[in-house]
């Protein structure tokens, strides 16, 4: 009985150094974005790109200080909502995540920063597009896309510019994202002589447009601006129809499916999207990635930057030598490799050192990229 015990003991000891061992073996790349709600779509698709960068850096057998690496992810879901995001956040750092992709969008990945940036995590940002992410001078905060500046800039010099108009109403949900990127167009537009002549401001859970539509209706706009997601772009499109507003509807990451479910084919046709990066076709490595990632499913709209955000992490790890935060955060700044999306090196903000817009516009029931424009 006596040795039983002894045996029985022994084997525990054995087992939980083995588990040790494999514990500091394994690296966790936490993600976070909205898995629930109005823009789930959105967020899955980019939890899909991490997972699918995590399998192929297991495959390919990474070592760090000499002894191999087992990635995993950690998922959460913050709904697309601050205050969710910043608890997300801290159950994260208090897991101990190595790194961090997420958050999706401005209003989530701005307030979860500062839980990160505390920590000491490295985050990389796939789709938070608000310049403030890398202005607040957290050295902790990085993302693989472009921010508004330059996404408004485009938007205002199509407007402005190719189209000719004048006079533009302006709509936006009041998240960090939507009225940030609408601060940025209205700028832009008044500075090429653009007359913004209504400024209207919904939630974001806004679906019925009406009221403002009307309004906007008496001002003689020749075109809408919406600063928002695709499953509110898609109803107020539609009711843009139903009120025989014939202007074309101008926003900015509303290039998806559902957007064309949501507005309805017909009323669809002619909305112009402009989105940071590249069309998938056009990136270095797109069609390879689409080819991969199929076993989740089509590309949505991040799964791409994702991927490239969770190998931005991987890399600093391997030019330090070390899977630390605080060790290989250096060496952030010194990752320079070529993603899926494009050339993936950082500035001193933690910015993308050259970014990409892409407009696309709605033709026969699909969005189709129109002209690719580079901007530094």
């Amino acid at each position: 009985m006596h040795t039983t015990k002894k045996t029985a003991i022994g084997l525990a000891c054995a087992a939980a150094i083995t588990a040790n061992a494999h514990a500091d073996q394994t690296v966790t790349i936490g993600y976070s974005g909205p898995l629930t709600g109005q823009v789930a779509h959105i967020g899955k698709d980019a939890e899909n790109g991490v997972r699918l960068a995590i399998d192929e850096a297991n495959a390919n057998h990474i070592t760090i200080k000499g002894e191999p690496v087992h990635f995993q992810i950690d998922s959460e879901d913050d709904a697309a909502d601050p205050k969710t995001a910043v608890a997300v956040a801290q159950k994260l750092v208090d897991a101990k995540v190595n790194g961090m992709v997420g958050h999706l969008n401005s209003g989530a990945t701005i307030p979860a920063s500062k839980t990160y940036a505390s920590a000491g995590i490295p985050q990389v940002s796939p789709s938070a597009t608000n310049p403030v992410l890398t202005r607040q001078g957290f050295a902790t905060a990085f993302r693989v896309i472009g921010d508004d500046s330059y996404v408004g800039r485009v938007v205002a010099q199509y407007l402005a510019r190719t189209k000719g108009f004048r006079r533009v109403a302006i709509v936006d949900d009041r998240t960090s994202y939507g009225q940030g990127l609408a601060d940025v167009v209205a700028s832009e537009l008044k500075a090429a002589g653009v007359e913004v002549v209504d400024r209207e401001f919904v939630s974001d859970k806004t679906i019925d447009f009406r009221g403002i539509l009307t309004a906007i209706k008496s001002k003689d706009a020749q075109a809408i601006f919406y600063g928002g997601v695709d499953a509110q772009a898609g109803p107020l499109r539609k009711q843009m129809s139903a009120l025989a507003m014939r202007m074309p509807l101008v926003g900015s990451a509303i290039e998806t499916d559902k957007f064309v479910e949501l507005a309805g084919s017909a009323a669809a046709e002619g909305t112009v999207s402009a989105e940071s990066g590249q069309p998938l076709g056009s990136m270095p490595q797109g069609k390879t990635f689409e080819e991969k990632f199929e076993k989740y499913g089509p590309v949505v709209l991040y799964a791409p930057y994702a991927y490239d955000a969770t190998w931005a992490l991987i890399n600093a790890m391997k030019l330090a030598d070390s899977t630390v935060p605080a060790e290989y955060l250096p060496a952030m700044k010194k990752v320079d490799f070529e993603g899926v999306t494009g050339r993936i090196a950082f500035d001193s903000k933690g910015d993308l050192r050259a970014a990409n817009v892409t407009l696309y516009s709605v033709k026969d029931g699909k969005f189709s990229p129109m002209s690719t424009v580079a901007l530094k």
